[in-house]
């Protein structure tokens, strides 16, 4: 009797700890283009569909849309950049309407899709720098993770007493 319901709650409690990651259209992505090799290539990228991810370094509200410069890192399974990975360059991501640039702060992780709109000249201190421009179609601002959270499955065992002042 007890093995009867065990494996479904088993189950079903294995099931809700697994977290769902976004879903990304990526019809038409070239996955091959990172931010420094589009750079690098001129106006020839301008419309590729590209999916890239990286740091927000700094966001700004303009009259109809919202600007973020993204130092770009390679993607995980889920899309989510690994900065322990070697940064691809810089990016800028233009979003029409209003992003609140409390939430889309510098440090914060995020994801887009969407076409090479251009390529800005721009600076970085002193430095001439070419930024390809993504119009976003797509936007997922990850979740800040605490210092102590891990992205990988935890499974912890036992019994205890927890005293606390």
């Amino acid at each position: 009797m007890l093995s009867r319901w065990l494996t479904p709650c088993v189950l079903l409690l294995t099931l809700a700890g697994c977290a769902s990651s976004p879903e990304f259209d990526e019809t038409g992505v070239d996955r091959s283009l990172t931010p420094k090799l589009a750079a690098d290539r001129g106006e020839g990228v301008v419309g590729e569909r590209v999916i890239w991810g990286g740091t927000i370094i700094d966001s700004q509200n303009l009259a109809e849309e919202t600007r973020l410069e993204v130092l770009a890192y390679p993607l995980n399974s889920w899309e989510r950049p690994r900065e322990s990975g070697t940064a691809q360059g810089r990016f800028l991501v233009l979003r029409s309407g209003y992003l609140e640039t409390a939430d889309y702060a510098p440090g914060r992780q995020i994801t887009v899709v969407g076409p090479v709109d251009a390529l800005q000249d721009g600076r970085i201190g002193e430095t001439s720098y070419t930024y390809p421009v993504v119009r976003a179609d797509t936007l997922h601002l990850w979740r800040e993770e605490s210092a102590g959270a891990s992205s990988g499955p935890r499974v912890n065992f036992g019994i205890g007493v927890i005293f606390s002042n």
